[in-house]
């Protein structure tokens, strides 16, 4: 009889562990995403156009996270950079970082976008001659 108490309090106290250890898990961080809207002069989408996000001024320091990216706007003209990997829970602010666009030699537009942790962030640029 003794034996049968034991056994249960040993699976009462694993189940307890196990539930407290995954009901008790640090928060799931959301995503973090830099949506970028091309448009022509007339404000319709453009597609096609390469996308590219990147600091200024560019200093190179050891610690800090290094962002260059480049994509091309799809055919609603957006394009979306994820960077839910690239900051830390419980850091305070993220980045701001430009954006140039370019489609030949021709097209061209430019902008800024704050980048908030955790956030969708969006910014449309107008590409022109």
């Amino acid at each position: 009889m003794n034996n049968k108490y034991t056994k249960l309090g040993i699976f009462a106290i694993a189940a307890a562990v196990v539930g407290l250890t995954t009901f008790s898990s640090c928060r799931k961080e959301a995503d973090t995403l830099a949506k970028i809207r091309v448009v022509d002069t007339s404000g319709a989408a453009f597609a096609g156009a390469m996308v590219r996000l990147y600091p200024t001024p560019t200093v190179n320091n050891h610690n800090a996270i290094v962002i260059d990216d480049t994509l091309y706007s799809d055919a609603d003209g957006w394009t979306i950079f994820d960077y839910t990997d690239k900051f830390n829970l419980g850091q305070a602010g993220f980045t701001v970082l430009d954006i140039e666009v370019r489609s030949g030699d021709s097209l061209y537009g430019e902008g800024i976008i704050k980048i908030v942790e955790e956030e969708i962030n969006e910014e449309t640029v107008i590409i022109q001659p």
